[in-house]
């Protein structure tokens, strides 16, 4: 057998920290997914978690400075290229989000080979980066990073980053992921599928196509952002969570539904 638990060979930290999507963001997108979970993956996920996936929906974040996982700070991004393809550049040199991905993918592909615990660790981070990848600021394109100060109606906002990491809570202040989830699916077996087809290279550069349009509302190192860039953003943002819930899904069922 091939020695598995690739998860440590990206090496050590980033000296950044981001929360993508925030609680609700990540607990929706896998509220989606539950709601298109076979019934025999749903009974062979129950084997490890005798609790709802949504709990640990953060968990990578609240985490990430521990020292047993600290070489995962830096997998919650990816780069992108001009033309928003995948470039797992340099700039990114401990690893990045779509790799982190790989590694959960390959590993819970052999998922009864593994321990509970090794089990648990890579849903966790399969629940986790799939959200992550669908937040528009963390596909990193060429230029600035999207940690600029700004400001937003007169608010003062630590940085353009966290603008989006919080959106979620900002569209939708009140909302239940259960609700919002039902809320987000509206999309029948046939166009779901389209969504969730192909690799995660594929779905990488489907991010970076939309998820570019943020810098449309508010080009790079924009200091007074357009007053009206939260209901701008809601149609990305809801497509960006109901994809990601889509393709979490698919990725779950193909690796638990055997």
């Amino acid at each position: 057998m091939k020695k598995l638990f690739a998860i440590i060979v990206l090496a050590a930290c980033a000296c950044f920290y981001s929360a993508a999507w925030g609680v609700l963001g990540h607990k929706t997108v896998i509220a989606v997914a539950e709601r298109h979970l076979t019934q025999k993956t749903k009974a062979n996920i129950a084997k490890y978690f005798d609790y709802d996936l949504k709990k640990d929906a953060v968990w990578m974040d609240h985490h990430r400075r521990d020292p047993e996982i600290a070489y995962t700070t830096a997998w919650h991004v990816y780069n992108v290229d001009s033309l928003h393809r995948y470039d797992p550049n340099p700039r990114l040199s401990k690893g990045d989000c779509i790799q982190a991905l790989e590694i959960a993918c390959y590993n819970l592909e052999h998922y009864k080979d593994l321990t509970d615990s090794a089990v648990v660790m890579n849903v966790r981070m399969l629940i986790h980066f799939v959200g992550d990848m669908h937040c528009p600021v963390h596909a990193y394109f060429p230029g600035p990073r999207a940690f600029w100060p700004c400001r937003l109606n007169g608010e003062d906002i630590k940085s353009f980053h966290n603008l989006y990491d919080a959106m979620p809570n900002r569209l939708w202040p009140d909302a239940d992921p259960d609700d919002l989830a039902a809320q987000l699916d509206n999309c029948g077996a046939c166009r779901r599928n389209k969504i969730a087809k192909g690799s995660l290279i594929d779905w990488a550069k489907c991010c970076g196509d939309r998820c570019a349009a943020i810098y449309d509302i508010n080009p790079f190192l924009t200091k007074d952002l357009d007053p009206d860039t939260v209901e701008k953003s809601r149609e990305i943002v809801s497509l960006q969570l109901r994809d990601a819930g889509y393709r979490l899904a698919r990725l779950l069922n193909e690796l638990f539904g055997k």
